[in-house]
């Protein structure tokens, strides 16, 4: 059962969006999905509550006070939603709990220093390489000296970016109504699901 935890110390950056349509992609597949949240904000728990019956089931990982716990029997992909500020004990529980761990991160030198120590410190952390641990570019023009500056910065890191996304407001229009990138006809969002493919391939990747 994979535990797929989305983590930047960082307020702002995207967590909420990447954590609802991995989850999203996943119910896509058919798979038995939760979708835990133990950030104060619950904007994930939140988008849960909109999410239409017709909707591909994701369901909430109920965590008491907002423990790192192990998911009920039953399921078969698990996302996990984590705060600002991220750290310390409870960093360590998330980690040791986790398979995967994708950091969303802006193209701003600002978020990219600020992401810096937590990387750092997960790389520290992790156990003969694992979780294993994706960027993806949140917000991103790929045209900018600041999209350049990110793949620099992560290149000097030796972790890959599975992934790069664009501004759109169709991440906010299909939040608002419960829904994810995957919930609609792809043909309204091709551009987007072009630019999952990547962090699509890197989530079903053995090791």
């Amino acid at each position: 059962m994979p535990v797929i935890v989305i983590a930047n110390p960082k307020g702002g950056v995207g967590k909420s969006t990447l954590a609802t349509n991995v989850a999203g992609y996943f119910a896509a597949q058919g798979h038995s999905v939760m979708l835990g949240d133990i950030d104060k904000q619950q904007s994930s728990r939140l988008w849960l509550g909109l999410r239409p019956p017709g909707a591909a089931p994701i369901a909430a990982w109920e965590l008491a006070h907002g423990e790192v716990v192990r998911p009920p029997k039953g399921t078969t992909h698990v996302v996990l939603d984590t705060p600002a500020g991220l750290h310390g004990r409870r960093l360590k529980d998330v980690l040791r709990l986790a398979d995967r761990v994708l950091v969303p991160l802006q193209a701003s030198i600002f978020d990219i220093y600020a992401t810096r120590e937590f990387l750092d410190h997960v790389m520290v952390e992790r156990k003969n390489g694992e979780p294993a641990l994706g960027i993806v570019g949140m917000r991103v023009d790929e045209r900018t000296i600041a999209s350049e500056q990110l793949q620099q910065f992560v290149a000097g890191l030796g972790l890959p970016v599975v992934g790069t996304l664009r501004q759109t407001q169709n991440y906010v229009h299909l939040a608002a109504r419960g829904l994810t990138l995957f919930d609609v006809a792809p043909g309204r969002v091709a551009r987007d699901l072009e630019q999952w493919q990547g962090i699509c391939d890197w989530l079903g990747a053995k090791g």
